[in-house]
Order: structure tokens, then sequence, then C-alpha cells
């Protein structure tokens, strides 16, 4: 990390979807995605969020990246708020804060050469105007992500799954940006080739000073890659702290299972497996008070009457229960 300032900023963010229109097309329900949600991320900083398919992760990041508009709180880049911005400013908001998808077989337009999907985030936000500067950059591009400079000239379908993402990288690395988002960048690839990207990021990160917002339930890679985790559950964040806090001291009970979860040998077999009861509720009608209270072990009267905010466990460590010390289970 080159910086103790935060990059992003989010501040009570919250997104719903509106559903089920009536005869009028006014809806009669809500989806709650992503609930009161307060993270930051440091300059040169990996932040990592995690939780199981549907908890609001790719929510947070395609909102973080304004491809959603967030229905309120406030994001901030550099301490600017950028979620009520538009025209010019949204344009050069763009430019500084990249994503890249999950899935590199979609994401990349099968009409356009390597060269030519490079090329077009250059010439959106004027990187470089000329040709001889444009073949320059796409060149310096694919060095930087490991691939030949003739593969340029080709077409995403002529490259492997892991040379895609690799293209999806660089394309995110074009108009150099401050932040990238990575939504499950590497859920799609093989094993093997999920260690490649992640050195690959690290590699840039390391050279270049750049942050990543990292979604991934994959939690043998994020401990690997990441500085800190936020863990989602089901749009809320409940527990949120450095990498050693998390995978060494976890709090919550919620987190606690997803860690034990972790295959054997990446956990170096000393995690007994918690059994979680029930099923994640829907999120059209989530649970009073903490929402994890349905599936707790440990449940009160007090987690199903009242919502537990994020507390401060030391100087790096956050936590939202009611409870101190939990046992282990």
């Amino acid at each position: 990390m080159t910086d103790t300032n935060p990059l992003l900023e989010l501040r009570h963010l919250r997104k719903h979807y509106p559903i089920k229109p009536n005869f009028w097309g006014r809806p009669t329900a809500v989806v709650h995605a992503m609930d009161d949600v307060c993270l930051s991320v440091r300059r040169g900083e990996t932040l990592s969020i995690v939780g199981e398919s549907g908890c609001g992760k790719s929510t947070l990041g395609k909102t973080v990246v304004r491809l959603h508009q967030p229905s309120s709180g406030a994001i901030l880049l550099n301490g600017q708020r950028v979620d009520n911005i538009t025209g010019a400013a949204l344009r050069a908001f763009r430019s500084r804060v990249q994503i890249v998808f999950q899935d590199p077989f979609s994401s990349l337009n099968p009409r356009h050469t390597v060269r030519d999907t490079l090329a077009e985030p250059m010439a959106n936000f004027g990187i470089a105007k000329t040709a001889s500067d444009i073949d320059a950059r796409v060149g310096h591009l694919l060095d930087m992500v490991g691939l030949p400079r003739d593969a340029g000239a080709r077409y995403p379908h002529q490259f492997s799954g892991g040379q895609r993402q690799r293209i999806a990288i660089a394309r995110a690395l074009a108009p150099n940006p401050e932040l990238i988002v990575c939504d499950e960048a590497v859920s799609a690839l093989d094993v093997s080739v999920k260690a490649q990207i992640v050195n690959l990021l690290q590699d840039i990160q390391q050279r270049t000073g750049l942050t990543l917002l990292f979604i991934s339930h994959d939690l043998a890679i994020v401990e690997h890659l990441t500085h800190r985790v936020a863990v989602m559950y089901l749009g809320r964040v409940v527990e949120e702290g450095d990498r050693r806090s998390i995978f060494g001291a976890s709090r919550h009970p919620y987190t606690r299972a997803l860690l034990s979860a972790v295959p054997v040998a990446a956990a170096d077999g000393k995690r007994q497996r918690i059994l979680l009861k029930g099923d994640v509720p829907s999120p059209i009608r989530p649970p009073s008070g903490c929402r994890f209270h349905t599936r707790c072990p440990f449940a009160v009267d007090r987690c199903r009457a009242e919502v537990p905010q994020l507390r401060d466990i030391d100087r790096v460590h956050r936590v939202a229960c009611h409870f101190d010390n939990l046992p282990l289970g």
C-alpha cells in the first residue's frame, strides 16, 4: 500500500430493485440487494468482498463503477462525491474506475481484434491519439499482461479463457485507472489459470500502485491476494478487517462458517466444518434485526429485534454482532 488516505469511500450505500409491478406499472415489492454499506479502500490496496451467491457482492461492484445507480448513500473518490455526477464529470470518472467481468468469453467483442479492443478506451478518453501512440500503448499493455505483441492482430476466439481474461485486464488498464473492480474475475477459470491471473494482478499492483476491489467467493484465492476483507450477508457487511484478523481471528458466526468450508489443503487442516441450518432468506423480505439470526446457532431475542452495527474490535477489525466473544462452535 502506498497511501493511508482512502481512495474510495462508500457511505451508507444502498441499492434496492423495485419488482412485481401492479396493473398501473408501480412496483409492489423491493429487492434489498445492498443495505447500509460503509467501506473504504486505500490507494494501492486490495479490498476483497466475499460471501455467498446473492449476498450483494456484484451489486456493490457495479454500483461503485456506476453501472447501477445507488438508491441512497454516497460514493466518494479521492474525497469527491461521484454517485450524483453526470455528463463530462461521469465520463472522466469512468476513465479512473474500470471493471473486469467474470466471463472472458462474453465480455470481449468477437468482431474486434485485440488491438481494436485496447485502442477503443484510449480513444474514448484521449489517452493516445495517433496510430503510432496507440500501437505503442497496445504493445506495452500486452507486455504487462504477459501476452505476445502479435496478439494484437488476433480475435478473442483465438485465445484460451485465461488469455482472454488477460486481454480484459489489459483493456481495464488502457485508460490508466486508479481503481479496478474485479467482479469474480477468476471464477470461470481453471485452478492453475486462476493462480496465474492472481499473480498477474499482484505484479501489476506492485509495479503501478493500482487499487483493487476484488469480488470473489473463493476464500483460498482471497487469502493469497488481499490486504483487507469485507464479508457480506444478505446485502449487509457483517465483518471487515485485515487479512490476519479475518482468516486468523474472525468474530462473526457467518464468517467462521464460510472459513470452515475452505478445502482442507487451503486451510492446512486446522478448521472444523461448521454447517449452517436453513436457507438464505429472501432479499425481498429480509429478516428483522440481524439478518443472519435465522441461521445463527447463537441467536437470542435481541438478535431478532435489533440490527447490529459494525463496531470496532480494534484498529483494523470491525464486526456486526451483538456478542463480543462467541465460541468457535
